[in-house]
């Protein structure tokens, strides 16, 4: 079963990074502006097609006059990411319960943003790599690692054999982030929406943090947490 690709952005990254095949390219008959996409498609088979058809490709969703039919985007098995060359600075990001498409793309897309080197979900509990988590990460998920597991308390006890470190992040924890060392290898742990890291995963965490706020709204949304501990960790990295 092939993908979708739905949105001008998403499908121009999908198009450079050839991380997946391409299999053909539908374009809004007369549309402006697509000649990067043009460009990038290369020998991809190309469809001008009526608006309606595209909205029937793209289920409703916002195309802005570009769908890309591809393969689905590959998944790593962390035994074989685990087997092979990790930086020693290395961040992963660990999705408990991400159930939302949304949040789970813009999630996908602050880690590569940052050069994370993955991102590590469940195979149950967990958004599905649909259309709208894509578009939600505008291109990102073509360049960075998606590793998707069965049971992710074994895969975080894997990680840490392989010397990471797992912060969970936690409105409630004593330790604020800007006090935690977070060099070296680090797999941060973002909680599902409203619920955030299940107790289960609290306990194998090696230490807790939470973002400080000081104004009236005293909660984020995950995937702002999840940007603003990414960004701390890119600040320690440069010193």
């Amino acid at each position: 079963m092939r993908d979708r690709v739905i949105g001008r952005i998403p499908v121009l990254e999908c198009l450079r990074a050839k991380k997946r095949t391409a299999r053909r390219l539908f374009l809004l008959r007369d549309a402006k502006g697509l000649e990067a996409i043009r460009a990038a498609a290369g020998p991809i088979p190309i469809e001008e097609c009526a608006r309606l058809d595209l909205d029937n490709l793209a289920k409703g969703a916002i195309h802005q006059g570009v769908v890309l039919e591809a393969d689905p985007l590959p998944r790593v098995p962390l035994d074989r990411w685990l087997a092979g060359s990790i930086p020693a600075d290395a961040v992963v990001i660990i999705l408990d319960g991400i159930e939302d498409p949304h949040n789970f793309g813009a999630i996908v897309r602050s880690a590569s943003a940052c050069a994370a080197s993955a991102v590590v979900f469940g195979k149950d509990r967990s958004a599905p790599l649909s259309s709208v988590a894509m578009k939600s990460a505008a291109g990102a998920m073509e360049y960075i690692d998606l590793i998707e597991v069965t049971n992710l308390v074994r895969a975080v006890e894997a990680l840490k054999k392989s010397g990471f470190w797992i912060a969970g992040l936690d409105a409630d924890a004593e330790q604020d982030l800007w006090d935690a060392d977070l060099k070296g290898r680090i797999g941060l742990v973002v909680g599902s929406e409203g619920k955030g890291v299940r107790r289960l995963m609290t306990k194998h965490c090696d230490f807790h943090l939470r973002i400080p706020l000081t104004g009236p709204i005293t909660s984020l949304n995950a995937s702002v947490s999840a940007a603003i501990a990414l960004a701390e960790c890119v600040r320690q990295r440069r010193g």
